[in-house]
């Protein structure tokens, strides 16, 4: 039973949040599955209904459960990420907040090139490979591939295999990406779709070295346009 006792002083639907939460992670409840009802968990947390309640909605405020009316309470299809957790959306001056997420992203994601490079097994290179295609057919057709793009760059730090990259690297990109999707529909086709090529190739042949230095190239190249962009004093957003 959840030890409410050894939890330093909350009040106690948030330490039944948290009991909750520990009950997902130890019965391995995944994303999309159901939650006990209210009763059940009444029970076996040993509280009353209405501290469940308040319990519940503490976890949906935080983008841990979902509430469906006349189905049940579910587990978030990305339990505990919210849409904004870096507050960026206060931001007044998204092209200047859009470079200096590149720069962030210079500084991280050439490793995890590397890191998926060296650790990727063959279900990630089949996946790596077929969003890497995606994002050229998405191109090519001038159709948004904003969420392949971000799909693309988040399974490599999945074939990364570092927990943390997992989570932040999809924050980062999908922070910035509006506008330098929109730069690559107008003047960044052939560069994206030939970067792109050359960090899934790199990864393919488990080559650290190539894969690190793709995604430099890569970064670097959106980096200069968009400096070009602003120093035009161009409207792009």
């Amino acid at each position: 039973m959840y030890e409410y006792e050894n939890i330093a002083d909350k009040p106690l639907a948030e330490k039944v949040s948290d009991a909750i939460i520990e009950l997902i992670i130890t019965n391995k409840i995944k994303a999309g599955e159901k939650l006990p009802n209210e009763f059940q968990l009444a029970g076996s947390l040993k509280v009353g209904r209405s501290t469940i309640r308040e319990a519940v909605k503490i976890l949906v405020s935080r983008n841990i459960v979902e509430i469906r009316r006349g189905y049940g309470t579910f587990v978030c299809q990305e339990p505990g990420v919210v849409d904004d957790p870096l507050g960026f959306t206060f931001i007044k001056d998204k092209k200047q907040l859009a470079m200096d997420l590149i720069s962030v992203r210079m500084l991280i994601e050439p490793q995890m090139a590397a890191l998926a490079a060296r650790n990727a097994d063959e279900s990630d290179l089949r996946e790596i490979s077929d969003l890497c295609l995606k994002i050229e057919q998405l191109i090519k057709n001038n159709k948004d591939h904003t969420e392949a793009d971000i799909a693309f760059h988040a399974f490599i730090a999945r074939a990364s295999r570092n927990i943390v990259l997992q989570s932040i690297i999809p924050i980062i990109d999908r922070s910035g990406i509006d506008f330098i999707t929109t730069l690559t529909q107008r003047i960044l086709k052939d560069e994206t779709i030939k970067t792109h090529r050359k960090i899934v190739d790199a990864i393919l042949s488990h080559d650290e070295k190539a894969a690190s230095e793709a995604m430099v190239e890569h970064l670097s190249t959106n980096l200069h346009y968009m400096q070009l962009e602003m120093e035009g004093g161009n409207s792009i957003l």
